[in-house]
């Protein structure tokens, strides 16, 4: 069965990497485990002998076919036969992880090695299930996984960063040169840990609204902060107001700040009850815009 380039299939065939993988999600034998692209299941395999549970989701319908003939008899028409595999063809992004968590009332462990068309709509996706998740091995392409694990004032740290690890810590695993598949991509890939702790209580900010304002402050990497937050609408004497009382130079850009300090500029925005524009979470399209 030819790969189809439309869905991004480059199928993972490095033996030890798909080891690796596996043991970084660390002991599922009572855990329902979401794999995300199965593809023709190579970690599938694995996965299933770790798993308590496994629900392996493939948009594919040829490839989920052949899964189940594979992975779970009863799908395939085998009467007489268990297994503790489920392949569901769907979308990923139409699965609904809170109702998975609920049927099995623990939080879920993702695995996958994500098409690299959808990474960002995937990441937010998990970023907006979390509390349904507990952790993720998540494989990207290796530009993405320097934007999802960068620190403040690198080039790589920005709305995508920000918005990935306000739900919980990240760490960078493991690298893989295009000819760990097939066919072989033209870029690396990055294989990364997302423990799922979301931090909204913790910084004192809500969630959708303090979304919104990272949105703005964003909006334009190479304006300072003050200018973005000019061009969402807040006034100028609020601004400078804010910048001194959260300790922030005028000319700081929002790459340049930690989580920490932009919570705490949020909060200082609120207290001082000064309104944006918009207040709008960060959309796909703006995962784009950002390097």
């Amino acid at each position: 069965m030819p790969p189809k380039s439309r869905l991004g299939q480059n199928f993972l065939v490095d033996q030890q990497a798909i080891r690796h993988i596996v043991a970084a999600a660390g002991d599922c034998s009572n855990r329902t485990v979401i794999e995300i692209g199965p593809g023709k299941g190579a970690i599938t395999r694995e996965l299933a002998a770790r798993a308590e549970h496994l629900v392996a989701l493939e948009v594919d319908p040829e490839l989920a076919a052949r899964l189940s003939s594979t992975f779970d008899p009863a799908a395939a028409g085998q009467t007489g036969s268990r297994s503790n595999v489920r392949i569901e063809t769907i979308d990923v992004l139409s699965f609904d992880f809170a109702a998975a968590a609920a049927d099995t009332g623990k939080r879920l462990v993702v695995v996958g090695n994500l098409p690299y068309y959808i990474t960002s709509p995937i990441l937010l996706k998990l970023a907006e299930d979390c509390k349904a998740l507990d952790r993720a091995v998540l494989m990207v392409q290796r530009e993405v996984a320097d934007r999802v694990t960068a620190a403040p004032g690198s080039r790589d740290y920005g709305l995508l960063t920000v918005t990935v690890q306000l739900h919980g810590p990240v760490e960078r695993l493991f690298t893989l040169p295009p000819r760990a598949f097939s066919p072989s991509p033209e870029v690396h890939s990055t294989v990364f840990r997302w423990r799922f702790a979301p931090r909204f209580q913790e910084l004192d900010v809500d969630r959708d609204r303090f979304l919104s304002f990272l949105r703005q402050v964003f909006a334009l990497k190479r304006k300072t902060l003050a200018n973005n937050l000019k061009a969402a609408g807040f006034g100028a004497a609020t601004i400078t107001s804010v910048l001194h009382s959260s300790g922030i130079d005028e000319k700081a850009r929002a790459e340049a700040l930690s989580v920490e300090t932009l919570a705490a500029l949020w909060r200082s925005l609120k207290n001082e009850g000064a309104t944006p524009q918009s207040e709008m979470a960060p959309s796909i399209r703006d995962f784009k815009n950002q390097r």
